[in-house]
């Protein structure tokens, strides 16, 4: 990779194809890092299971209606569009996240036979299985030596629109809307027109006025933490610790079958491209806590959906440490 501009970039191919070999990047650290990036999630959850009583079921759920319709996609937009993006990166990342997205799409299905009997629970449950924490990537991209910061911004800036049309199309079908209904429910998702624009404001290389990116960045910032305290004051934490298979099947699906998926897939191909680790990485990252928003947007089952949130990010702790080491491993190969 080759830096064009700050904040722009280009892909360089692997460092086979140019007879260069790749050098490994230093061993780091791995206890540090995830306690920076899964300590505070857990400490939020745990403060919303704390306060739950506080506040009144219509008042979280005003809450969720808030994040869904101006908190989580004003992060989104502002994840998608931090960083320009070179229109040729797209025909390289695109494919492969949108491949990663699928798989889990698929894979998760075959947790349907275990899980709710109405299609619109199951439907927010089962977009958990290729949904991912943009935020914690994002610590976790920054730590790593040999995972780039600019090509995961890209990553993020095209999945995130996928994994929504994917997850608000299955919502929609659950909710017995007709075809038409469905799409443009589909089209004004706020979360599928967040990502959008973002990717449109990279891709443009626009510089947008701070005064006007400031509140926007704001609305971001309070995205994350609300969401995770919400999810905390919904969560039944008595299931938390009864896996069944319909939950296994998906956290497997995620946590496991992703990442390895990637990591075989490279070792076939024998790559060592820039894009390796940022999408073992990727493919690795627990569910995006925006999952039980939007699922409780649509009036599916939040407390399921916020559970299996829950699960995926606290067997991450044990998870990611091993896929961070393969991404090093790989990228160093």
């Amino acid at each position: 990779m080759t830096q064009s501009r700050p904040g722009a970039f280009t892909l360089r191919p692997p460092a086979g194809m140019t007879g260069q070999t790749a050098i490994p990047g230093p061993s780091i650290p791995m206890l540090p890092i995830l306690l920076t990036g899964l300590l505070p999630v857990f400490l939020l959850v745990l403060l919303g299971g704390a306060v739950r009583n506080r506040l009144s079921e219509n008042a979280w759920a005003g809450l969720d209606r808030l994040n869904f319709e101006i908190l989580f996609p004003a992060l989104i937009f502002t994840a998608a569009a931090s960083r320009p993006i070179e229109p040729a990166s797209l025909l390289i990342v695109g494919p492969l996240v949108w491949a990663v997205l699928a798989l889990g799409l698929a894979l998760g299905w075959l947790a349907r036979p275990f899980g709710p009997e109405k299609f619109l629970d199951f439907a927010g449950c089962w977009q958990s299985a290729w949904r991912f924490n943009t935020a914690l990537g994002f610590v976790l991209v920054q730590a790593l030596p040999s995972a780039d910061i600019g090509l995961y911004s890209v990553t993020i800036g095209l999945g995130i629109p996928m994994a929504n049309i994917f997850a608000v199309s299955a919502l929609s079908r659950g909710t017995g809307l007709t075809a038409g209904a469905m799409l443009r429910r589909v089209a004004l998702n706020p979360f599928l027109l967040a990502s959008l624009a973002g990717v449109a404001v990279g891709l443009s290389q626009v510089t947008i006025p701070a005064p006007v990116l400031a509140p926007v960045t704001l609305l971001a910032e309070a995205a994350i933490p609300v969401a995770l305290i919400s999810i905390g004051a919904t969560l039944n934490w008595r299931a938390l610790g009864r896996m069944n298979r319909f939950t296994g099947v998906i956290v497997a699906t995620k946590l496991v079958i992703l990442p390895l998926t990637v990591t075989l897939v490279a070792l076939a191909l024998g790559s060592s491209a820039p894009i390796v680790p940022v999408l073992v990485v990727f493919a690795a990252l627990p569910t995006a806590s925006a999952a039980h928003v939007l699922a409780s947007g649509f009036g599916a089952d939040r407390r399921l959906a916020a559970t299996l949130i829950a699960q995926t990010t606290i067997l991450s702790a044990v998870t990611l440490p091993v896929w961070m080491s393969v991404a090093e491993w790989l990228a160093g190969r």
